[in-house]
Protein backbone atom coordinates (compact mmCIF):
# COMPACT_ATOMS: atom_id res chain seq x y z
CA UNK A 1 0.00 0.00 0.00
CA UNK A 2 1.23 3.77 -0.75
CA UNK A 3 0.79 6.49 1.53
CA UNK A 4 0.82 9.72 -0.40
CA UNK A 5 0.82 12.91 0.90
CA UNK A 6 -0.70 16.16 0.11
CA UNK A 7 1.22 19.43 1.38
CA UNK A 8 -0.71 22.26 0.20
CA UNK A 9 -0.47 25.58 2.16
CA UNK A 10 -3.63 25.25 3.88
CA UNK A 11 -4.08 21.52 4.56
CA UNK A 12 -2.00 18.10 4.96
CA UNK A 13 -3.87 14.79 4.66
CA UNK A 14 -2.91 11.51 3.78
CA UNK A 15 -3.97 9.67 0.61
CA UNK A 16 -3.41 6.04 1.14
CA UNK A 17 -4.04 3.82 -2.32
CA UNK A 18 -3.39 0.35 -2.04
CA UNK A 19 -4.89 -3.35 -0.47
CA UNK A 20 -5.37 -2.63 3.01
CA UNK A 21 -6.20 0.86 2.97
CA UNK A 22 -9.38 1.01 5.30
CA UNK A 23 -7.65 -1.08 7.70
CA UNK A 24 -5.02 2.29 8.26
CA UNK A 25 -8.60 4.29 9.19
CA UNK A 26 -8.21 2.34 12.47
CA UNK A 27 -5.23 4.82 13.22
CA UNK A 28 -7.49 8.08 12.66
CA UNK A 29 -8.37 9.71 15.78
CA UNK A 30 -11.56 8.60 15.62
CA UNK A 31 -12.28 9.84 19.26
CA UNK A 32 -12.16 13.31 18.77
CA UNK A 33 -15.41 13.23 17.35
CA UNK A 34 -18.73 13.16 19.25
CA UNK A 35 -20.33 10.59 16.42
CA UNK A 36 -19.08 9.72 12.58
CA UNK A 37 -21.65 9.56 10.05
CA UNK A 38 -21.34 7.71 6.61
CA UNK A 39 -22.90 8.52 3.19
CA UNK A 40 -23.17 6.17 0.91
CA UNK A 41 -25.71 4.12 -1.79
CA UNK A 42 -27.46 1.17 -0.45
CA UNK A 43 -26.50 -1.58 -2.59
CA UNK A 44 -22.85 -0.69 -2.40
CA UNK A 45 -23.02 -0.26 1.51
CA UNK A 46 -24.96 -4.05 1.82
CA UNK A 47 -22.25 -5.57 -0.40
CA UNK A 48 -19.28 -3.59 1.75
CA UNK A 49 -20.39 -1.80 4.57
CA UNK A 50 -19.81 -4.60 7.02
CA UNK A 51 -16.38 -5.38 5.87
CA UNK A 52 -15.35 -1.34 5.67
CA UNK A 53 -17.09 -0.91 9.54
CA UNK A 54 -14.62 -4.11 10.64
CA UNK A 55 -11.47 -2.99 8.96
CA UNK A 56 -11.52 0.13 9.87
CA UNK A 57 -12.87 0.19 13.52
CA UNK A 58 -15.85 2.09 13.18
CA UNK A 59 -18.98 -0.03 14.50
CA UNK A 60 -20.63 2.22 15.69
CA UNK A 61 -20.42 4.62 12.63
CA UNK A 62 -24.52 5.39 11.08
CA UNK A 63 -25.10 5.02 7.38
CA UNK A 64 -27.26 7.77 5.38
CA UNK A 65 -28.15 6.68 2.05
CA UNK A 66 -28.42 8.36 -0.70
CA UNK A 67 -30.09 7.36 -4.04
CA UNK A 68 -27.48 6.44 -6.90
CA UNK A 69 -26.97 8.50 -9.97
CA UNK A 70 -25.79 12.45 -10.87
CA UNK A 71 -29.70 13.43 -9.72
CA UNK A 72 -28.07 13.07 -6.16
CA UNK A 73 -25.61 15.88 -6.55
CA UNK A 74 -28.50 18.55 -6.31
CA UNK A 75 -28.99 21.21 -3.40
CA UNK A 76 -32.11 19.66 -3.01
CA UNK A 77 -29.92 16.89 -1.66
CA UNK A 78 -27.76 18.28 -0.11
CA UNK A 79 -30.31 19.93 1.96
CA UNK A 80 -31.69 16.59 2.60
CA UNK A 81 -28.47 14.84 3.39
CA UNK A 82 -28.16 18.02 5.55
CA UNK A 83 -32.00 17.82 7.67
CA UNK A 84 -30.78 14.45 8.21
CA UNK A 85 -27.86 14.91 10.19
CA UNK A 86 -29.41 17.05 12.50
CA UNK A 87 -31.90 14.84 13.07
CA UNK A 88 -29.72 12.60 14.27
CA UNK A 89 -28.05 15.05 16.07
CA UNK A 90 -24.85 15.48 14.18
CA UNK A 91 -22.92 18.72 15.94
CA UNK A 92 -19.61 20.72 14.89
CA UNK A 93 -17.50 18.05 16.02
CA UNK A 94 -19.46 15.08 13.71
CA UNK A 95 -17.52 13.40 11.15
CA UNK A 96 -19.01 12.41 7.72
CA UNK A 97 -17.50 8.91 5.74
CA UNK A 98 -17.86 9.64 2.05
CA UNK A 99 -18.43 5.98 1.14
CA UNK A 100 -18.74 6.06 -2.90
CA UNK A 101 -18.04 7.30 -6.36
CA UNK A 102 -17.77 10.66 -7.70
CA UNK A 103 -21.40 11.48 -6.93
CA UNK A 104 -21.46 10.42 -3.20
CA UNK A 105 -17.74 12.10 -2.71
CA UNK A 106 -18.95 15.28 -4.79
CA UNK A 107 -22.24 15.47 -2.37
CA UNK A 108 -20.36 14.60 0.86
CA UNK A 109 -18.06 16.84 0.55
CA UNK A 110 -20.06 19.94 -0.40
CA UNK A 111 -22.26 18.83 2.89
CA UNK A 112 -19.19 18.49 4.94
CA UNK A 113 -18.46 21.72 4.15
CA UNK A 114 -21.68 23.92 4.71
CA UNK A 115 -23.05 21.95 7.25
CA UNK A 116 -22.66 23.97 10.75
CA UNK A 117 -20.43 26.17 8.79
CA UNK A 118 -18.12 22.89 8.33
CA UNK A 119 -17.17 19.40 9.46
CA UNK A 120 -14.76 16.87 9.51
CA UNK A 121 -14.65 14.35 6.56
CA UNK A 122 -13.21 11.45 5.08
CA UNK A 123 -13.19 10.20 1.26
CA UNK A 124 -13.34 6.38 0.78
CA UNK A 125 -13.88 6.08 -3.16
CA UNK A 126 -15.06 2.79 -4.70
CA UNK A 127 -14.76 3.73 -8.37
CA UNK A 128 -11.53 3.81 -10.72
CA UNK A 129 -12.17 7.51 -11.21
CA UNK A 130 -12.95 8.74 -7.68
CA UNK A 131 -9.44 6.51 -6.45
CA UNK A 132 -7.44 8.65 -8.68
CA UNK A 133 -9.09 11.94 -9.28
CA UNK A 134 -12.40 13.25 -7.95
CA UNK A 135 -11.40 12.40 -3.89
CA UNK A 136 -8.60 13.75 -4.11
CA UNK A 137 -7.72 17.26 -3.90
CA UNK A 138 -10.99 18.62 -1.78
CA UNK A 139 -13.16 19.81 -4.99
CA UNK A 140 -16.85 19.32 -4.01
CA UNK A 141 -20.01 20.03 -5.89
CA UNK A 142 -23.51 19.79 -6.82
CA UNK A 143 -24.54 20.23 -10.25
CA UNK A 144 -27.60 23.49 -10.65
CA UNK A 145 -29.87 22.30 -13.68
CA UNK A 146 -27.98 21.52 -16.85
CA UNK A 147 -24.50 23.67 -15.25
CA UNK A 148 -22.71 20.30 -13.66
CA UNK A 149 -20.58 21.56 -10.66
CA UNK A 150 -21.60 25.01 -10.62
CA UNK A 151 -22.24 25.18 -6.60
CA UNK A 152 -19.08 23.86 -4.87
CA UNK A 153 -16.18 25.01 -2.56
CA UNK A 154 -12.62 24.26 -2.08
CA UNK A 155 -12.59 21.88 0.84
CA UNK A 156 -10.32 19.42 1.63
CA UNK A 157 -10.66 16.03 3.40
CA UNK A 158 -8.37 14.71 6.22
CA UNK A 159 -7.63 11.64 5.10
CA UNK A 160 -8.08 9.43 1.88
CA UNK A 161 -8.96 5.22 1.90
CA UNK A 162 -8.38 3.98 -1.77
CA UNK A 163 -8.76 0.13 -1.59
CA UNK A 164 -8.60 -1.71 -4.76
CA UNK A 165 -10.84 -4.66 -3.76
CA UNK A 166 -14.10 -2.98 -3.50
CA UNK A 167 -13.65 -2.06 -7.12
CA UNK A 168 -14.12 -6.24 -8.06
CA UNK A 169 -18.06 -5.43 -8.14
CA UNK A 170 -18.08 -3.09 -10.33
CA UNK A 171 -19.49 -3.66 -13.58
CA UNK A 172 -16.94 -4.00 -16.58
CA UNK A 173 -17.81 -0.61 -18.28
CA UNK A 174 -17.88 1.03 -14.79
CA UNK A 175 -14.33 0.21 -13.75
CA UNK A 176 -13.22 0.66 -17.39
CA UNK A 177 -14.64 3.72 -17.78
CA UNK A 178 -12.15 5.21 -14.77
CA UNK A 179 -9.08 4.19 -16.82
CA UNK A 180 -9.93 6.88 -19.02
CA UNK A 181 -9.03 9.23 -16.32
CA UNK A 182 -5.90 6.99 -15.42
CA UNK A 183 -4.96 7.50 -19.59
CA UNK A 184 -5.19 11.52 -18.78
CA UNK A 185 -2.61 11.13 -15.73
CA UNK A 186 -0.53 9.61 -17.97
CA UNK A 187 -0.43 11.55 -20.46
CA UNK A 188 0.58 14.22 -18.06
CA UNK A 189 2.90 12.22 -16.46
CA UNK A 190 5.21 10.87 -19.20
CA UNK A 191 6.78 8.23 -20.67
CA UNK A 192 7.22 6.12 -17.92
CA UNK A 193 3.66 5.71 -16.71
CA UNK A 194 2.46 5.95 -20.39
CA UNK A 195 4.42 3.06 -21.70
CA UNK A 196 3.13 1.04 -18.39
CA UNK A 197 -0.68 1.58 -19.14
CA UNK A 198 -0.05 0.50 -22.62
CA UNK A 199 1.22 -2.64 -21.79
CA UNK A 200 -1.72 -3.48 -19.08
CA UNK A 201 -4.89 -2.42 -21.42
CA UNK A 202 -6.09 -5.80 -21.55
CA UNK A 203 -6.22 -6.52 -18.13
CA UNK A 204 -7.90 -3.66 -17.33
CA UNK A 205 -11.18 -5.74 -15.70
CA UNK A 206 -12.82 -5.72 -12.22
CA UNK A 207 -11.15 -9.56 -11.79
CA UNK A 208 -7.72 -8.15 -12.12
CA UNK A 209 -8.51 -5.01 -9.56
CA UNK A 210 -6.22 -6.68 -7.05
CA UNK A 211 -3.40 -6.47 -9.37
CA UNK A 212 -3.21 -2.49 -10.63
CA UNK A 213 -2.96 -1.30 -7.11
CA UNK A 214 0.43 0.10 -8.72
CA UNK A 215 -0.91 1.04 -11.01
CA UNK A 216 -3.90 3.08 -9.34
CA UNK A 217 -1.37 4.33 -6.72
CA UNK A 218 0.57 6.28 -9.74
CA UNK A 219 -2.33 7.44 -11.13
CA UNK A 220 -3.26 9.14 -7.78
CA UNK A 221 0.43 9.96 -7.47
CA UNK A 222 -0.17 12.39 -10.36
CA UNK A 223 -3.33 14.01 -8.81
CA UNK A 224 -1.97 14.49 -5.33
CA UNK A 225 1.11 16.56 -7.03
CA UNK A 226 -0.75 18.64 -9.08
CA UNK A 227 -2.80 19.64 -5.95
CA UNK A 228 0.03 19.81 -3.73
CA UNK A 229 1.07 22.64 -6.00
CA UNK A 230 -1.87 24.24 -6.52
CA UNK A 231 -4.86 23.53 -4.28
CA UNK A 232 -7.48 26.04 -5.88
CA UNK A 233 -6.72 26.11 -9.61
CA UNK A 234 -4.80 29.55 -10.00
CA UNK A 235 -2.41 28.24 -13.14
CA UNK A 236 -0.97 23.85 -13.05
CA UNK A 237 -3.93 22.67 -11.54
CA UNK A 238 -5.74 23.40 -14.76
CA UNK A 239 -3.98 20.28 -16.27
CA UNK A 240 -5.92 18.11 -14.83
CA UNK A 241 -9.01 19.37 -17.13
CA UNK A 242 -7.25 17.84 -20.24
CA UNK A 243 -10.10 16.48 -21.93
CA UNK A 244 -12.73 17.61 -20.15
CA UNK A 245 -13.85 21.12 -21.57
CA UNK A 246 -15.87 18.87 -24.22
CA UNK A 247 -16.35 15.93 -21.82
CA UNK A 248 -18.61 17.98 -19.80
CA UNK A 249 -20.49 19.36 -23.28
CA UNK A 250 -20.92 15.67 -24.17
CA UNK A 251 -22.66 15.20 -20.93
CA UNK A 252 -24.72 18.20 -20.90
CA UNK A 253 -25.62 17.59 -24.43
CA UNK A 254 -26.52 14.20 -23.93
CA UNK A 255 -28.54 14.57 -20.78
CA UNK A 256 -26.35 12.55 -18.72
CA UNK A 257 -27.47 9.35 -20.12
CA UNK A 258 -25.03 8.58 -22.81
CA UNK A 259 -22.10 8.80 -21.28
CA UNK A 260 -20.01 7.92 -18.13
CA UNK A 261 -17.92 10.54 -16.78
CA UNK A 262 -14.92 8.61 -17.84
CA UNK A 263 -16.26 7.84 -21.04
CA UNK A 264 -16.85 11.68 -21.88
CA UNK A 265 -13.43 12.25 -20.97
CA UNK A 266 -12.22 9.56 -23.25
CA UNK A 267 -13.89 11.24 -26.32
CA UNK A 268 -13.26 14.77 -24.96
CA UNK A 269 -8.95 13.48 -25.00
CA UNK A 270 -9.86 11.98 -28.61
CA UNK A 271 -11.28 15.37 -29.73
CA UNK A 272 -8.63 17.72 -28.08
CA UNK A 273 -5.88 15.55 -29.47
CA UNK A 274 -7.48 16.43 -33.03
CA UNK A 275 -7.74 20.17 -31.98
CA UNK A 276 -3.90 19.89 -31.49
CA UNK A 277 -3.34 18.23 -34.37
CA UNK A 278 -5.03 21.43 -36.31
CA UNK A 279 -3.06 23.66 -34.51
CA UNK A 280 0.18 22.25 -35.34
CA UNK A 281 0.86 21.78 -31.27
CA UNK A 282 1.68 18.13 -31.24
CA UNK A 283 3.51 15.61 -33.81
CA UNK A 284 0.70 13.24 -35.92
CA UNK A 285 2.47 10.03 -34.56
CA UNK A 286 2.56 11.51 -31.11
CA UNK A 287 -0.93 12.05 -31.48
CA UNK A 288 -1.91 8.72 -32.82
CA UNK A 289 -0.32 6.98 -29.86
CA UNK A 290 -1.93 8.09 -26.98
CA UNK A 291 -5.63 8.03 -29.12
CA UNK A 292 -4.65 4.56 -29.58
CA UNK A 293 -4.01 3.87 -25.94
CA UNK A 294 -7.75 5.73 -25.11
CA UNK A 295 -9.45 3.62 -27.43
CA UNK A 296 -7.53 0.66 -26.20
CA UNK A 297 -9.07 0.98 -22.65
CA UNK A 298 -12.38 0.30 -24.18
CA UNK A 299 -15.60 0.88 -26.34
CA UNK A 300 -16.85 4.28 -25.88
CA UNK A 301 -20.66 5.37 -26.79
CA UNK A 302 -21.29 6.75 -30.10
CA UNK A 303 -21.37 10.63 -30.74
CA UNK A 304 -24.18 10.32 -33.73
CA UNK A 305 -26.90 12.24 -33.21
CA UNK A 306 -25.04 14.96 -30.89
CA UNK A 307 -25.84 18.36 -32.38
CA UNK A 308 -22.57 20.55 -33.09
CA UNK A 309 -24.41 23.43 -32.63
CA UNK A 310 -25.31 22.53 -29.37
CA UNK A 311 -22.06 21.43 -28.31
CA UNK A 312 -20.19 24.54 -29.30
CA UNK A 313 -22.82 27.11 -28.16
CA UNK A 314 -21.59 24.79 -24.11
CA UNK A 315 -18.56 24.88 -24.63
CA UNK A 316 -17.56 28.46 -23.41
CA UNK A 317 -20.21 27.76 -20.25
CA UNK A 318 -17.42 25.55 -18.99
CA UNK A 319 -17.41 27.33 -15.40
CA UNK A 320 -13.48 27.32 -16.24
CA UNK A 321 -14.40 29.81 -18.43
CA UNK A 322 -13.29 33.03 -17.78
CA UNK A 323 -15.37 36.16 -19.85
CA UNK A 324 -16.38 33.34 -22.25
CA UNK A 325 -12.50 32.40 -23.27
CA UNK A 326 -11.57 28.76 -22.55
CA UNK A 327 -8.64 27.82 -21.48
CA UNK A 328 -7.94 24.86 -23.38
CA UNK A 329 -5.60 22.10 -22.38
CA UNK A 330 -3.10 21.11 -25.36
CA UNK A 331 -1.03 17.76 -25.52
CA UNK A 332 1.98 18.71 -27.38
CA UNK A 333 3.48 15.50 -25.92
CA UNK A 334 3.32 12.24 -23.52
CA UNK A 335 4.04 14.74 -20.46
CA UNK A 336 3.46 17.71 -21.93
CA UNK A 337 0.60 19.71 -22.39
CA UNK A 338 0.05 23.69 -22.68
CA UNK A 339 -2.70 25.95 -21.59
CA UNK A 340 -3.94 28.36 -24.62
CA UNK A 341 -6.97 30.79 -24.57
CA UNK A 342 -6.54 32.01 -27.98
CA UNK A 343 -8.22 28.86 -29.60
CA UNK A 344 -10.53 29.78 -32.53
CA UNK A 345 -14.13 28.42 -31.87
CA UNK A 346 -13.92 27.29 -35.38
CA UNK A 347 -11.30 25.20 -35.37
CA UNK A 348 -12.94 23.39 -32.05
CA UNK A 349 -16.06 23.05 -34.03
CA UNK A 350 -13.64 21.54 -36.53
CA UNK A 351 -11.87 19.26 -34.47
CA UNK A 352 -15.57 17.69 -32.89
CA UNK A 353 -17.19 17.52 -37.00
CA UNK A 354 -14.09 15.50 -37.56
CA UNK A 355 -14.17 13.07 -34.51
CA UNK A 356 -17.71 12.89 -34.78
CA UNK A 357 -17.85 11.68 -38.40
CA UNK A 358 -14.86 9.74 -38.33
CA UNK A 359 -16.11 8.23 -34.61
Amino acid sequence: MKRLRVTSKGFKYSVNVGRGAWRTFADFPHDRYSAIFVLTERPLWERWGKRFLRESNLENARALFVPSGENSKSMMMAERVGAELLRQRADRRSLLVAFGGGVVGDLGGFVASIYMRGIDYVQVPTTVLAQVDSAIGGKTAVNVRAMKNLLGTFYPPRLVLAEPEVLTSLDQRAFRSGFFEVAKHAVLSGPGFFKQLEAKTSRLLPKHARGLAETLAQAAKVKVDVVSRDEREAGLRRVLNLGHTFAHALEEASGYRRFLHGEAVGWGMLIVLRLAELLDAIEPAESRRIARLVRQIGPLPGLQGLSVRRIINLLPQDKKAVGGRIHWVIPERIGKVRINDQVPMHIAETAFREVQRGG
